[in-house]
């Protein structure tokens, strides 16, 4: 009995190590915009197989890159508060067993878009790997860009959606590019603020960490939380969805400038939670809203 609690025991390690490793968190969000880029684009009745090949496909590309993330900056994460407890730097997981789950993710998830759905899709896919692993995590060494650049693979997942259901990439395609590429900047600026003195600690090259007061970090936040306010007014404003959604879109968008407002005003890490948090809900219910209005 007591064998096979141990076994128990470290399957059930293996599994949280694994979930650890590929960012479920984040890649639940990845699947999140992919399903609502999905059902914008879709019309007629719904092929199912498409769909589920669509998500998963998209799931196992992005644990891939959430794992070969982590597989590069082993070294960094262990210099860090938040994430030494990570399989990796926390010496859980031999580092080559987890970069062959990555390339095995990674791999598959690609391969079965191109194959269950369309090669736009899987170049995408692809693009959205190779630009958060090959970019985006080594720029966070060597320049402060390393934010901009990273919100293009947080912004592709909806177009991917996209893509898998029309088969292009359109206006509304793009329209969903932009939100969450625009979502994404006030959203990473208050982490890179709530986290400044462990980015500073690992060596990244953030906005925050040669910011003591705050002014770049919170000015930032104001005029990409003002942007991605009339960015997301678009689909109301070209057709995509009825006035209802154009008006909710304005609410929620005011709820980010206000609070990006108070971190300028501020500057501390209660109002860049506050925004951080904010941020978080943003999300789900500009994209609710545009599913429940669209047209």
């Amino acid at each position: 009995m007591n064998g096979s609690n141990s076994i128990v025991v470290k399957q059930v390690g293996l599994f949280s190590d694994l979930t650890e490793l590929s960012k479920a968190r984040l890649s639940f969000l990845v699947l999140l915009t992919t399903l609502v880029g999905f059902l914008l684009g879709w019309h007629g009745p719904m092929d199912y197989t498409v769909l589920i090949a669509t998500l998963l496909g998209t799931a196992l590309s992005a644990a891939g890159a959430s794992s070969i993330n982590q597989w590069m900056e082993r070294d960094l994460d262990a210099l860090m508060r938040r994430t030494a407890d990570r399989p990796l730097p926390a010496g859980r997981m031999h580092p080559s067993d987890a970069l062959i789950f990555g390339l095995l993710c990674c791999g598959s998830g690609v391969a079965l878009l191109a194959l269950l759905v369309n090669p736009l899709t899987a170049i995408l896919s692809f693009l959205t790997i190779l630009i958060y692993a090959a970019v985006y995590t080594p720029l966070k060494k060597i320049s402060e860009l390393n934010t901009l650049m990273g919100a293009i693979p947080g912004a592709l997942p909806p177009l991917i959606g996209w893509t898998a259901s029309t088969g292009h990439a359109g206006i509304g395609g793009w329209m969903l590019f932009l939100i969450l590429w625009f979502w994404q900047m006030p959203h990473f600026l208050a982490i890179a603020w709530l986290y400044r003195d462990q980015y500073a600690a690992a060596g990244f090259k953030m906005i925050s960490t040669r910011d003591p007061e705050g002014w770049a970090t919170a000015w930032q936040s104001l005029i990409y939380s003002t942007a991605l306010t009339a960015i997301s007014l678009f689909p109301g404003l070209l057709g995509f969805a009825t006035p209802y959604y154009f008006f909710a879109a304005l609410a929620l968008g005011a709820a980010m400038v206000f609070l990006s407002v108070d971190f300028l005003r501020m500057r501390n890490n209660a109002t860049a939670r506050r925004l951080f948090f904010a941020s978080i809900l943003y999300l789900p219910l500009l994209l609710g809203a545009l599913l429940l209005f669209s047209r």
